[in-house]
């Protein structure tokens, strides 16, 4: 993909009238985080809300988060990275915080291609050339993806759970009873009840699966509180209903991303230097060292398994997860 078709993705569909920008829509203390005063910036269809922290001349790195989490899965690695002398970036993903997107009438698409090109633009933005990228989740399924399309943009990546780039045909074939049901959400999603039911109990849904997928972490209510505000965005439950139902080939995507799609349906290598991170009681993680994906990572290649973590690997063990983004910048 060229430049200029590149540039005619990202800004496709935003010539309707704008949306007030975050920072004038909610009311300043409701988004106070630990990270300081929150930045906003024009990128792509999207204004997208970040933290930074550390030099603004270090190496930069950019940390992603998943679902249902937001940067402050981030909060205490964030500072141990900016210590170390790194430009550290920590974006909310579209429909998650005060990232907005720019226009009303733009198609509210999670499929997995859109999430990693806004990414691409934040950077383009940012004026960053070049990043690590690091993440969980759906932040490592964006990792992933700019990693093996777009190598010219990611020096190194820390993933967590692997490789997680979605083959929708692939997705069709069941899993065995056991990691289905670690997947109850995802088929809950699938019908009308479930939309619903996450409109209406976000909050305590939420919640449930912090409790559910990471059983040993003993959060407090303002851990939680903290991190459930960013889940009032207007955008939050229809871009987490496409996600899911895109997955399953229950919604369709945006055409335009068709080409994209079609290489990240041929499961594209990664030969960049990678760490892969599990966290042992993280219901979605495989059995193992890492072997039921290392064949997708070509590069130089450690892993960890986490002993006792769960599946929000940086906010429960953000030390190991700092050190990791290190590790992997001396790869």
């Amino acid at each position: 993909m060229d430049r200029r078709t590149f540039s005619k993705l990202l800004l496709a569909g935003t010539a309707a009238a704008s949306l007030p920008l975050p920072a004038a829509a909610v009311a300043p203390d409701r988004w106070k985080t630990p990270f300081g005063p929150l930045k906003q910036i024009k990128a792509g269809v999207l204004n997208i809300g970040y933290a930074e922290a550390g030099p603004t001349d270090g190496p930069a790195v950019i940390l992603l988060h998943g679902f249902p989490y937001d940067i402050q899965s981030f909060v205490e690695v964030t500072p141990l990275l900016a210590k170390e002398g790194y430009r550290v970036i920590v974006p909310y993903l579209r429909g998650h915080g005060t990232t907005r997107f720019l226009s009303d009438r733009t198609f509210r698409n999670a499929q997995q291609s859109v999430i990693a090109l806004d990414i691409i633009a934040l950077m383009d933005a940012l004026k960053i050339q070049k990043a690590i990228l690091a993440g969980f989740d759906w932040g490592s399924r964006t990792g992933d993806i700019i990693a093996a399309l777009w190598p010219e943009r990611c020096k190194a990546l820390v993933s967590v759970s692997g490789y997680l780039i979605t083959n929708r045909e692939a997705q069709k074939e069941p899993l065995p009873p056991r990691a289905e049901l670690a997947w109850w959400y995802q088929y809950y999603f699938a019908t009308e009840r479930g939309r619903l039911g996450l409109e209406r109990y976000r909050h305590d849904f939420a919640r449930l699966i912090w409790e559910n997928v990471s059983p040993t972490w003993k959060f407090d209510d303002a851990t939680f509180e903290r991190t459930a505000v960013s889940f009032t965005n207007p955008d939050w439950v229809p871009i987490v209903i496409h996600n899911y139902r895109w997955r399953l080939s229950l919604a369709a995507g945006d055409p335009r991303y068709d080409g994209i799609e079609k290489r990240l349906a041929a499961a594209p290598a990664i030969s960049l230097p990678t760490i892969t991170l599990d966290g042992e009681r993280d219901p979605f993680t495989p059995a193992g060292n890492g072997a039921s994906y290392r064949k997708h990572f070509t590069g130089k290649y450690a892993h960890r398994t986490l002993r006792g973590i769960g599946h929000n690997v940086p906010q429960e063990a953000p030390q190991p997860f700092a050190e990791a983004v290190v590790e992997v910048d001396k790869l």
